[in-house]
This record gives structure tokens, sequence and C-alpha cells, in this order.
């Protein structure tokens, strides 16, 4: 049997469900289902507000332990409002996502870069 593009350590998925993301804000939208399908293809970790509200939902593609070899960095999804979404996102992360996998140009729609984080002492 070969290896998979993801042997040790997985990708990883953060779900944002907190003030918009993951709330009736977003209509049309089952957020538990989208939450179990996601599961269905990497550990996803729900985290409370990311601050990127008018990109609701938000799905961040945390690389795998070959992808951080590879030097890839997480990839934040904006506007994963639909199912047909998060399928590619499903299809990209069990390919191996970010560093292993291309990403998928139906995925380069969503890819946005997250504002920049304050560091203590102002900087």
């Amino acid at each position: 049997m070969s290896a998979t593009p993801d042997a040790g350590l997985p990708c990883r998925i953060v779900v944002c469900r907190d003030c918009c993301c993951g709330t009736r804000k977003i209509r049309g939208v089952d957020h538990a289902a989208q939450t179990e399908r996601l599961r269905e293809a990497a550990p996803v970790r729900v985290s409370d507000c990311l601050d990127v509200c008018d990109q609701a939902n938000v799905v961040v593609v945390q690389p795998s332990a070959a992808g951080r070899a590879a030097g890839a960095r997480p990839v934040w999804l904006g506007l994963v409002n639909d199912p047909a979404a998060t399928e590619d996102v499903v299809s990209w992360v069990r390919e191996g996502g970010p560093g292993v996998a291309p990403l998928p140009d139906i995925l380069g729609l969503y890819v946005f870069k997250p504002p920049g984080r304050r560091r203590p002492g102002g900087s």
C-alpha cells in the first residue's frame, strides 16, 4: 500500500461559527451539515469570530505536515455558502490540500488574505 499525500499529520480545517459565520445571518446554509461534511475529510475545529465577517462563511484549510514541509501556509476561503463550494474544499483536502495538491481554480475564487493580526506591543 502506498503512502497517502497527507501521511503524518493531516490537513486541518477551521470553520468560523460565531457572530456572522454559522448563523441565520447567512441564509440558506445548513451550517451543521457543512461542518459535518468537512469533518469527513479532515479534523475540524470550530472557532469563535475570526474578524472577517464580510467573508462569512469562512473556512481555513491548514496544511498537513507534508504541506508545511513544502512551505505551505493556511489558505483562507470566504463566502463558502453552498454545498458545491463545500464539496470543492473536501475534494482538495482529500487530495492533500495546501502544499501537496494544487489549489483548484474554482477555490481560487474564494481565497482571500486575512487581516493582519496585531502583535503584543502594538507592532
